[in-house]
């Protein structure tokens, strides 16, 4: 279907060519009215009208049938189980291999304290919940058929009142009293779900895609921030001004499309390769940082220096794995489109 949607015209003229001409046609009509019938010269046979022929011609290939064969439940399993070890594979060694170069210096205090565990352990907890709010309220947007619609929008509509929903909401998240539980999860439920409006276009791409893409991304996160508690204390929190400044630099790459025009076709290339593996970089960097910001505001937290508030703590971890799944999805459907 995509071959007849990039060429239009080549499924009529193939019709064209198979189709016998009017004077082969109209000459024996002509000759039934006579009493004595007229020779008329041989011609070649006109190729019949088949699915095959039509096909063949326009696109230029041969198609033959392929014997049906049976399914083979055990070698399907087979493949599974390899994917399965695969993915383990890859996982412990990025863990090992991340562990290893960034992690040299481990802790000197004998192990996470209890507090910093537990108040860790929310933090994830809570951030797997707003993924999860998001995963739904998209779903279920992008059935309503929200996608659509937010796509035939203007883009500078889209980011602007994109930007001050999801600002203004984190703003208003962060800033609510954490023993004020009802305003607290109401604006982060408000949060996540502007959030889910914004990217419920992403469904638009396979499930199967998504999926990996979403396991990627766990892996990913899941090794970077397995490194960051592992880690001596304080150790990566000097990375905070640098990774403001290159997340800078990835929104301005991400905003270059709609500023520079599609003649200057190297310069959006530099600027589409910045904010994807740019953006993987400095949100990865980010996911160490979050990490053990959430231990030191444990640490704060435990000796009175500061309220426990775990689903401030979530909300940039929520960011960081939001940023990457998006690149993981765009890789994945770049990838993809080149396979064809």
């Amino acid at each position: 279907m995509a071959f007849i949607l990039k060429r239009p015209m080549a499924l009529p003229s193939a019709l064209a060519r198979t189709m016998p001409k009017p004077s082969s046609i109209a000459a024996p009509l002509r000759a039934f009215h006579h009493s004595t019938p007229i020779q008329q010269p041989l011609k070649k046979a006109v190729p019949a009208l088949t699915k095959t022929s039509i096909f063949a011609q326009t696109f230029r290939r041969a198609f033959t049938q392929q014997p049906y064969q049976v399914p083979n439940p055990v070698a399907a399993g087979g493949n599974l189980t390899t994917r399965l070890l695969y993915g383990a594979g890859i996982f412990g060694g990025t863990l090992v291999a991340i562990n290893l170069v960034f992690n040299r210096e481990t802790r000197e205090d004998g192990g996470m304290p209890p507090f910093e565990r537990a108040y860790l352990n929310d933090t994830f907890l809570h951030t797997g919940l707003g993924v999860g709010i998001i995963g739904i309220a998209a779903t279920a947007l992008h059935r309503s058929g929200w996608s659509y619609r937010l796509m035939a929008t203007s883009p500078w509509l889209v980011i602007g009142l994109g930007l001050a929903s999801s600002i203004g909401t984190m703003i208003g998240t962060q800033m609510t009293d954490p023993d004020n539980y009802v305003q607290k999860y109401g604006l982060w439920t408000a949060f996540n779900l502007t959030q889910a409006a914004i990217l419920s276009p992403l469904f638009f791409y396979s499930p199967a895609l998504l999926a990996k893409a979403g396991l990627y991304t766990v892996g990913v996160m899941g090794s970077i921030a397995f490194v960051g508690a592992t880690a001596k204390q304080e150790k990566y929190l000097y990375l905070g001004g640098p990774l403001l400044a290159g997340v800078a630099v990835v929104a301005l790459s991400g905003l270059a499309p709609l500023v520079i025009p599609a003649t200057a076709a190297r310069t959006l290339m530099w600027t589409e390769n910045i904010w994807l593996y740019g953006g993987l970089a400095v949100f990865g960097g980010f996911t160490l940082y979050d990490v053990q910001k959430v231990l030191y505001h444990a640490r704060l937290a435990e000796r009175g220096a500061m309220k426990k508030d775990v689903v401030n703590e979530s909300i940039s971890l929520e960011l960081d794995f939001l940023n990457i799944f998006i690149r993981m999805v765009q890789l994945l459907g770049m990838r993809q489109n080149n396979r064809r």
